[in-house]
């Protein structure tokens, strides 16, 4: 995994990238680069506990940002 000015790439054991950009998740986009290197990787996806951030793989592969930042509103 890496990041650039903008986004997050995530490198799969299956030899995909997944890039999604750092807007999708504010507490990395706010972060330093020293504290998005605190990370820890689970089999159920990547964790940074400092930030209190925690994101899925499987959230990632659907496409999925922050899901706390995310609302619905009713038509």
């Amino acid at each position: 995994m890496h990041f650039d000015s903008d986004s997050m790439w995530v490198h799969l054991s299956d030899g995909r990238v997944i890039g999604v950009p750092l807007a999708w998740f504010p507490r990395l986009l706010h972060s330093t680069a020293e504290q998005r290197e605190q990370l820890r990787i689970s089999s159920r996806g990547l964790h940074w506990e400092a930030l209190d951030e925690d994101i899925s793989i499987s959230g990632l592969l659907a496409g999925q940002g922050d899901q706390a930042n995310h609302k619905t509103f009713a038509a």
